[in-house]
């Protein structure tokens, strides 16, 4: 298996958003999602730089091709599952980068889900008005 071919992979989760990501180091640095880039995939400013956060912390936005699935979510869990799963995958590249992650935030899971609706009421918590009098 030459460099080229040799990949690092991580997972990242939030909210209902699940991400698969590939770093492949020494081959041309393309940023990929679904089979489209990251500009077109993810339009705002804010997602893409909160994808690319773990890359400027460890200053290698030019050094990897990566390659994303991410399924389930919205737009914003899945800019932020692919953040997690991109911490990861740099961990699995080289070890020495865990405490500058780490440091940051992006190796924690964010483990806020949206609450289940109860019966008897609107919505999770919210009830029927109540009048005293």
């Amino acid at each position: 298996m030459t460099t080229a071919e040799r990949y690092f992979q991580g997972t990242g989760r939030r909210k209902r958003a699940v991400a698969r990501v590939r770093v492949t180091p020494g081959v041309t640095p393309v940023f990929t999602v679904d089979g489209k880039l990251l500009e077109e995939r993810f339009p705002l400013e804010i997602h893409r730089r909160s994808i690319l956060q773990p890359l400027m912390a460890t200053d290698s936005l030019r050094r990897f091709g990566i390659t994303v699935k991410v399924s389930g979510g919205g737009v914003t869990g899945q800019s932020e599952a692919i953040r997690h799963g991109l911490a990861h995958a740099l961990i699995h590249y080289d070890n020495s980068l865990r405490p500058v992650l780490k440091k940051a935030g992006f190796l924690t899971r964010d483990a806020r889900e949206k609450e289940r609706k109860k019966y008897g009421l609107f919505r999770a918590r919210k009830r029927q008005q109540y009048a005293k009098r």
